[in-house]
């Protein structure tokens, strides 16, 4: 974190100083919420739970070389006294962004966030000292968390900004204002809370309308949605696609083993990208990091060079390995949803294999009364696809089953239940996709993980 007095930081924070704080006490650390990671320098902050009180945990931060933790009930150990954590952590960050000098760029769609962000996180890291949001860590409680770890030498900090309702990413940019506001997509999830695609759109929209006239909005101009958007920005806007006509566009594409290659074309050139993440839908996630590095004053040569040796960052997401028997796994079970599922089956349609293309396939949440149909309509997929075959886990995968028409399928009630089907019907040389949305099928990963050689 950029340097403050424990006085500074319960100033900014609203908060009281106990007894046994050194008021001058420097704060060089970022703030933790897990004791084990609290260090020398840094805060630890007790977030009250119903299982476990972080509070219990203070004096274990403290002997770590915590300064103080942010508390919310009377400790032994130096603390800085607040009403509530989250918001004192949220006005903490608001101060780092502010004190830095770093660019802030923040990305949200409604697939593709994580993986762009990756991407983003790493091109950024080839021109300067980069903070980026660890995984998906991107709520009222890791935005925060992640401003905080902005140091006096940050040049970049690369913000995946969620939301679930209407006001949540504006409430995230208020935070860390970005200058460069990068939007994916517009797609079907979290109904739960939108309720709709029309209502999706407008969330996402607030990152575009949030910036000032002196920043850039990069937006999917192949989305209509999204190119829409440039009517509801004072920002500068850059365009990247495939379809339409845009700034940063990709040709000669190839889907190689399913790590694609395709000409980065860019307003100052071309130059060619050899990707080694998994997936087509990969192509466009490049593009739109290509276009902040251009924004950042890096040449297309030196973007292709980023993007084609940048890894994949973040657990469960494309994640490609052989086991020792030679069955190829894709465990891209972190999540799903109906735009998801279909670029995973995509690409297991792709992948390279001598034996037969087995989905397994969870859930999709928070779909509402759309549930039934997007289900039938993945099972669709997997047909239009070539998959050989499918599994779907547990209540409400039904559809798919029936969507899949000619296809060998099968429902099972649990994923216990799939992974003993995969027990008797894998072979050397199959590929294996794994998805769903989370929890609900990360045991049948984990089982095939189990046996891992290498990863791809």
């Amino acid at each position: 974190m950029i340097p403050m007095s424990l006085a500074q930081v319960a100033a900014v924070m609203d908060g009281k100083l106990s007894e046994t704080a050194d008021p001058e006490a420097v704060v060089t650390g970022g703030v933790e919420y897990d004791s084990r990671k609290a260090g020398p320098g840094g805060l630890f902050l007790a977030i009250p739970g119903d299982k476990v009180d972080g509070h219990e945990f203070a004096a274990k931060a403290a002997a770590q070389g915590a300064v103080a933790t942010i508390a919310t009930r009377p400790i032994e150990t130096p603390a800085i006294y607040v009403d509530n954590g989250i918001d004192a952590l949220t006005k903490l960050a608001k101060h780092v962004a502010a004190a830095s000098k770093a660019k802030i760029i923040g990305v949200t769609g409604s697939n593709g966030k994580t993986s762009t962000k990756d991407l983003i996180g790493q091109l950024c890291a080839d021109l300067g000292p980069t903070v980026a949001t660890e995984g998906n860590f991107n709520n009222e409680l890791g935005h925060p968390y992640t401003v905080c770890r902005v140091e006096p030498d940050t040049e970049y900090l690369v913000l995946e900004l969620a939301a679930r309702g209407i006001g949540h990413i504006t409430q995230l940019c208020e935070i860390a204002p970005p200058t460069i506001g990068v939007v994916l997509n517009v797609g079907i999830s979290h109904l739960d809370g939108f309720g709709s695609i029309e209502t999706t759109a407008e969330a996402k929209s607030e990152l575009p309308r949030f910036l000032t006239a002196d920043g850039t909005a990069i937006l999917n101009a192949d989305d209509h949605r999204v190119a829409a958007m440039a009517d509801r920005t004072s920002a500068e806007v850059l365009r990247f696609g495939i379809s339409e006509p845009a700034d940063f566009w990709a040709a000669d594409i190839e889907p190689g083993d399913g790590r694609h290659r395709f000409t980065l074309w860019t307003p100052d050139g071309h130059a060619e990208v050899r990707l080694q993440l998994w997936g087509a839908h990969h192509v466009y996630n490049a593009l739109a990091a290509a276009a902040v590095g251009w924004c950042l004053g890096a040449s297309p040569q030196r973007i292709a060079a980023s993007l084609s040796e940048a890894g994949r960052l973040s657990e469960r997401r494309m994640d490609v390995f052989t086991r020792p028997d030679g069955t190829t796994v894709i465990d891209d079970s972190y999540n799903a949803n109906p735009a998801s599922m279909g670029a995973a089956v995509r690409t297991l349609g792709q992948l390279p294999t001598e034996g037969r293309r087995i989905a397994v396939l969870g859930l999709m949440a928070d779909l509402e009364e759309q549930s039934e149909t997007c289900h039938r309509r993945l099972g669709e997929q997997v047909r239009e696809a070539g998959i050989d075959e499918v599994i779907a886990v547990a209540e409400g995968t039904e559809p798919i089953i029936e969507g899949a028409e000619g296809v060998t399928a099968t429902h099972v009630p649990d994923q216990a239940a799939a992974i003993a089907l995969l027990q008797s019907r894998l072979r050397p040389g199959d590929a294996v996709l794994v998805k769903g949305s989370r929890y609900r099928t990360w045991d049948v990963a984990d089982h095939l993980r189990a046996k891992e050689d290498t990863d791809q």
